[in-house]
């Protein structure tokens, strides 16, 4: 056959000898069907360099809604209606074959009208490799989030051992010479906030170590596994502290573990007043609450927690204890002062507000320790149940003018017994405040919403000045 240079030039197909063309079409698609007007199949081409779909000679003939699956025979019959309709000679479409033998593959055809007898050709290419490429990227997205919900797991449990063991435990890095992590108990011995010494060169927290020297011998001990601890004093909190480290290598880095602990003299008795009062700390059935000297909360026990309805430890730490108390500031300063100035308070009555708006009456005994270099405050608090009236030596006094107003009644009118009765319980608020307070009588004035020169009036007014006052 002669081919016209002239006829290509200008857009246009020459005639093609039928047996190419077959070649042509059977090599162009990776599947082509030509379909006859009655819906069979009338012809089979499978390109020769693409053989995985093995013998399709048994189409030949049969309807071609047989070999596509339900779904693909419905979504073909609506194309081509729709090309019917709107007089397109071709169109596309996914189908997915179904053969006897029970396996599927889908297909991307594009469809074209050949006859006016209503026959079509349909070009296909292989859409298997492209599945299997997205079925492999989904499969590594689940990986990659199977994966990373591993890894949020892991970190969740390391987290929660590392705050919820007793034992002081510091990470550091042997290459970078720096604290990694540690958890709140090993904080409290090296004498600092754990988000100051993440990160800080760990030689600069004990008394004369320097870098190399003090990494070096850590890695030595750590290695040789010896059960010597190395004694070291911390410049913080000038405490006596033995380190015990362990080497392990994470994500290609070197680390140390260095369990830390309070260095005791080798011949010493156990302390069994110490282990004793840790137990009582932790199983306690009274709330134990240390504080700074500012008096935000530096540690507090699971009885507290449960007083103020929270969750964990660190939903208060670093908090004022007036955020808990039901008069917030006033009742932290009134036993913050006199426990500082005498050196405790023994009881206080007050409510604690708990987490979710609720008040809890509670008697607190304060503690002022001022012997160390970060001087503090620890209190043990007590739930007083549903006793809302508190005894206190002075108050049961009022008992008489309580009775006398009481006698009035008969002999004087309603206003003067008002009177009378409003006197009495002034009196008795203004007394309960001075005692409070420890005749304070400025935190008395706050406490009752009075200015100090008004209070001084009421004082002289009910009595309760002394002699070289008045």
């Amino acid at each position: 056959m002669k081919t016209d240079s002239k006829t290509l030039l200008n857009g246009t197909v020459p005639l093609i000898d039928p047996e190419l063309l077959s070649e042509i079409i059977s090599t162009a698609a990776d599947i082509s069907l030509l379909v006859a007007g009655d819906g069979s199949v009338a012809s089979v081409l499978v390109n020769p360099h693409h053989r995985s779909f093995g013998q399709l000679s048994h189409w030949l003939g049969r309807p071609v809604v047989e070999v596509l699956t339900p779904e693909s025979a419905e979504k073909l019959k609506r194309r081509m209606d729709k090309m019917a309709s709107m007089g397109a000679t071709s169109k596309a479409v996914e189908l997915n074959h179904v053969d006897d033998t029970l396996w599927e593959f889908p297909i991307r055809y594009s469809l074209h009208r050949v006859g006016a007898d209503a026959s079509f050709l349909m070009l296909g290419r292989d859409l298997r490799p492209i599945a299997e490429m997205q079925q492999q990227l989904v499969m590594a997205q689940l990986a990659l989030e199977r994966d990373y919900e591993s890894q949020r797991e892991l970190d969740t449990r390391y987290r929660v051992l590392m705050e919820a063991t007793r034992d002081a435990i510091m990470l550091v890095g042997l290459n970078s010479g720096r604290i990694t992590d540690l958890n709140a108990a090993a904080a409290v011995m090296l004498g600092g906030a754990r988000q100051d010494l993440i990160g800080s060169p760990i030689a600069q927290e004990f008394e004369g170590r320097r870098r190399g020297e003090f990494l070096e011998s850590l890695s030595q001990i750590a290695a040789a596994g010896s059960a010597a601890p190395i004694e070291l004093q911390a410049r913080r909190s000038q405490r006596r502290l033995n380190l015990v480290p362990t080497q392990f290598r994470a994500a290609g880095e070197r680390l140390l573990m260095c369990r830390i602990e309070v260095a005791t003299d080798a011949n010493a008795v156990p302390d069994a007043v110490g282990e004793n009062m840790l137990r009582l700390y932790h199983e306690g059935v009274d709330g134990i609450v240390f504080l700074d000297a500012e008096g935000q909360v530096d540690a507090a026990n699971d009885a507290f927690l449960r007083l103020v309805d929270s969750s964990s430890v660190a939903a208060v730490r670093g908090r004022s204890l007036a955020e808990f108390l039901a008069r917030g500031s006033v009742d932290l300063r009134v036993m913050l002062e006199n426990a500082r100035r005498s050196g405790q308070l023994r009881m206080y009555a007050t409510k604690l507000s708990t987490q979710f708006d609720g008040q809890v009456a509670v008697e607190i005994a304060t503690t002022f320790l001022g012997d160390r270099p970060k001087p503090g405050f620890v209190m043990v608090i007590r739930d007083a149940g549903r006793t809302e009236t508190m005894r206190r030596p002075g108050i049961s006094q009022s008992d008489d003018s309580m009775r006398g107003v009481m006698e009035l009644v008969g002999s004087s009118t309603l206003k003067d017994i008002v009177g009378e009765t409003t006197d009495v319980v002034e009196k008795m608020c203004i007394q309960t405040a001075v005692e409070l307070t420890r005749n304070n009588r400025v935190a008395a004035a706050e406490m009752l919403g009075l200015s100090r020169q008004s209070l001084y009036v009421k004082l002289r007014k009910f009595g309760l000045l002394s002699k070289d006052e008045v």
